[in-house]
């Protein structure tokens, strides 16, 4: 895999805003600095305070994480355009994260839009995705023809697991199971994704890339489908 990468962003919460820094292994590890107080996690919604208990306000947290704030980030993505060759672009993140909605109860909904900018253009998900897969599907959905995303959510060796996946990072890699996960056309049986799951190689983050990368196609799917799903009519 490539080494790490660091993300421009901004935290923003009731007291105030400022410019961060995330550092992501491409894997399951996120961490940023925010007032002087260091953050890890494995997904941008699950970003607890490192060594021990959530420290005081000036935060919000729900089981640990933090809450009540927004997100920003800025990730580099490469494009494949036909005739042109790969192309870079920039995904720009906002996660906003919602407060308890009352004692004893869990938090209010989090929405996450990505806007992919390519060559002076905006291509962005509609407000409310639930996951990076929902959106990155629709951006890919709305690129210009011949355009394809680059990254591991668009490769040919990745899937997720039948029981579900959070907002990122739960994207299996099967690059060291090829054969086995060229197979895989449903859940169950000797062809399903439950019986190579022990295989995948390691978890990623949707936006990664690596040198093994190749283009989901049409024909070889997998379990979760190609990429970008379809949209419903």
């Amino acid at each position: 895999m490539n080494g790490g990468q660091f993300w421009p962003g901004r935290y923003t919460d009731r007291h105030g805003s400022e410019a961060v820094v995330f550092e992501s292994d491409g894997r399951e590890s996120i961490r940023t600095t925010i007032r002087g107080v260091r953050f890890e996690g494995s997904s941008m919604d699950d970003l607890g305070a490192l060594g021990g208990e959530p420290p005081e306000a000036p935060f919000a947290f729900f089981d640990g994480a933090l809450c009540s704030c927004l997100l920003q980030w800025e990730v580099p993505l490469s494009v494949a355009v036909e005739g042109q060759g790969v192309r870079a672009a920039v995904l720009d993140c906002a996660l906003r994260l919602g407060g308890q909605a009352g004692p004893g109860k869990g938090l209010d909904a989090e929405t996450l839009t990505t806007t992919l900018r390519l060559d002076g253009h905006a291509y962005r998900n509609a407000a409310g995705a639930d996951t990076f897969e929902d959106a990155l599907n629709e951006v890919q959905r709305q690129l210009p023809a011949g355009a394809r995303i680059r990254a591991c959510v668009a490769c040919a060796w990745s899937d997720y697991s039948p029981f579900g996946n959070g907002l990122m990072a739960g994207l299996a890699c099967f690059r060291d199971a090829k054969d086995r996960y060229r197979q895989v056309d449903g859940k169950h049986g000797p062809t399903g994704i439950f019986a190579i799951w022990d295989q995948h190689t390691e978890f990623v983050q949707e936006t990664w890339l690596c040198g093994e990368f190749e283009h989901r196609s049409s024909t070889h799917t997998g379990y979760r489908g190609p990429f970008p799903v379809p949209a419903w009519p």
